[in-house]
C-alpha cells in the first residue's frame, strides 16, 4: 500500500468502516498527502491532479516557512480530532456557514473527493468552499478564527455574519 492509498478499515477501530479523509489534515500524519498549493493574492488552493505523499515534500520546504502556509494537506479523519462530533466534522459545518456567497462556484477537480469527509457530509457546498480554506490562518482574521475554533457554534457564526451585513 502506498502512503496515499486509503486502507479499507478504520485504523482506530479495526472495523470494516471505510476511512474518510480530512481535506484540512495534518502534514505529519504517516498517510498525509499534499492536496494542493496555496496560490495567488487570496491564497486559494490550486489542487494537484494526483496525490503526493507529504513526506516526499516536507523536506523541500525552506527552513522557517510553515508548510501549511503554502500547502494544504489531507490525512485520515481521526476520532480524537477537536472538530469531530461522533462521525461528523463540525469544521465543515462552520466552513459552509461562513461563506454562503460561494453557492454558485464551480467545484474544483479533486483527487480526494471519493474518500473526503467533507464531501460525504456536506457535498457540493463543501467542495465549493474548500479552495478558500486555510489550515493556517492569521490570528487577526476574526472570521477565520471563529471558523477554525472547534467550540464556535453555528449560531455564534451566524450572529457574527449578521452583525457585519
Amino acid at each position: 500500500m502506498t502512503p496515499h492509498t486509503a486502507p479499507k478499515t478504520a485504523p482506530e477501530s479495526g472495523t470494516d468502516e471505510p476511512v474518510t479523509w480530512c481535506p484540512s489534515g495534518a502534514a505529519d500524519a504517516p498517510e498525509s498527502v499534499v492536496l494542493g498549493v496555496r496560490s495567488g493574492d487570496g491564497g486559494e488552493v490550486i489542487y494537484l491532479a494526483d496525490p503526493v505523499p507529504a513526506a516526499d515534500v516536507l523536506g523541500a520546504i525552506p527552513e522557517g516557512i510553515e508548510p501549511r502556509r503554502v500547502l494544504r494537506f489531507a490525512s485520515h479523519c481521526v476520532a480524537n480530532c477537536a472538530n469531530r462530533r461522533g462521525t461528523q466534522c463540525s469544521l465543515v459545518d462552520r466552513v459552509v456557514a461562513a461563506d454562503p456567497g460561494r453557492d454558485t462556484a464551480a467545484a474544483p477537480r479533486c483527487h480526494l473527493r471519493a474518500r473526503c469527509q467533507w464531501w460525504t457530509q456536506a457535498g457540493l457546498a463543501a467542495c465549493r468552499r474548500c479552495p478558500a480554506v486555510s489550515s493556517l490562518h492569521h490570528t487577526d482574521e476574526e472570521l477565520a478564527t471563529l471558523v477554525a475554533e472547534p467550540t464556535t457554534t453555528l449560531d455564534q457564526l451566524n450572529e457574527w455574519i449578521a452583525e457585519r451585513n
